[in-house]
């Protein structure tokens, strides 16, 4: 789901709502607790959507991000921000007229108020928003596998109007 934030030109509004969010509570390499948040293009819907195509709009969104990490490298800062809004989440995206608004558990949303911080995953290949967390258990084995996923850390800001 979009949400309206302040006009500005950047990030195209067709994307935000072609991708769809998963968030789960989990630890980092060193054991300690991190909220991560899965970003991943929903299959496509025309003929136009094809595996490249989608691929290219997930690259640019990392670079609107500021640039991601492979799996091997150390995740960078990026510049999305979020705000936890009561049961949700809000992605901020630089440029772009609309937050991106995920459901989250209240676990998810304790660890980004006490971290002030969540693991950014992108992943470059679509998966449909329904699927359950085995398939993404699985989405992100056979992604990282291939060198299909980029990293980085979303920080938590302030709710703004």
């Amino acid at each position: 789901m979009l949400t309206p934030t302040a006009p500005a030109a950047g990030t195209d509004t067709g994307l935000l709502a072609s991708l769809g969010a998963w968030t789960w509570p989990g630890t980092t390499p060193d054991g300690q607790q991190v909220a991560h948040l899965l970003l991943a293009h929903r299959p496509g819907r025309t003929s136009h959507d094809t595996p490249d195509t989608i691929e290219a709009r997930m690259r640019h969104l990392a670079e609107t991000l500021g640039g991601l990490a492979r799996a091997e490298d150390p995740a960078p800062e990026t510049l999305g921000t979020l705000v936890t809004v009561g049961s949700h989440i809000l992605l901020r995206l630089p440029g772009a007229r609309w937050d991106l608004k995920a459901p989250a558990h209240p676990h998810w949303t304790r660890l980004v108020h006490d971290h002030g911080r969540a693991a950014l995953i992108l992943g470059l290949d679509p998966l449909a928003q329904s699927v359950d967390a085995p398939r993404v258990d699985a989405y992100l084995d056979a992604a990282l596998a291939r060198g299909r996923l980029l990293f980085g850390f979303a920080r938590r800001t302030s709710r703004t109007a």
